[in-house]
């Protein structure tokens, strides 16, 4: 379902959070503002915020960057896998609402994502290739873009990602402009999935 701008008054957020019964999952390429729109989302919905990659961080004590070169993808990929399992599951024991955050390639790897659509409410956040460069340009983790024309290898890991991303019952083009406008969009996403 793609979204269209709505707003919403404080009263309408807090009807909405009382209705959330599982977590929410935000998907989508890096530098699409997943953890800049679920920290303000979370704050809405007065509920904790998670972003995947500070908890794989914060598990195998080394940046991002560092698990890449020391151990490659594929590891930094199962130990994802494994957190975003954990903080799903953990939040369902506890009964609590949670905005989670995924690094862009999560909702590729199979059993993630098969987690992540029957156990959340999963938004894909999606953007314009230019956006994606503009935002990840400001930022100096991003193993993916390292070695390479950075326009290139976005335009080509979105097409590559988008199959995976479109899977996600709710579909929010974040643009360049502020994040509330997206928070907006995300918000009647859930409104109209529930």
């Amino acid at each position: 379902m793609d979204v269209q701008q709505t707003r919403f008054s404080a009263q309408e957020i807090a009807a909405l959070a009382r209705r959330i019964d599982r977590p929410i999952v935000l998907v989508g390429m890096m530098g699409v503002g997943k953890s800049s729109v679920g920290k303000r989302l979370a704050n809405l919905l007065d509920c904790p915020f998670v972003d995947a990659d500070d908890e794989i961080e914060r598990s195998a004590q080394m940046s991002i960057p560092e698990i890449f070169d020391a151990y490659g993808e594929d590891y930094f990929r199962d130990g994802e896998r494994r957190v975003i399992s954990r903080l799903i599951t953990d939040s369902e024991t506890r009964r609590q609402r949670i905005v989670i955050a995924t690094g862009g390639g999560a909702f590729v790897n199979a059993e993630t994502r098969a987690l992540i659509l029957d156990k959340a409410i999963t938004i894909w956040l999606d953007s314009e290739v230019d956006t994606l460069v503009e935002r990840t340009a400001r930022k100096e983790n991003r193993p993916l873009l390292r070695g390479g024309n950075p326009r290139e290898i976005l335009g080509r890991l979105r097409e590559e990602r988008a199959q995976h991303y479109c899977q996600a019952p709710i579909h929010v083009l974040s643009s360049a402009g502020p994040h509330v406008q997206t928070i907006n969009k995300v918000l009647q996403g859930i409104s109209q999935w529930l």
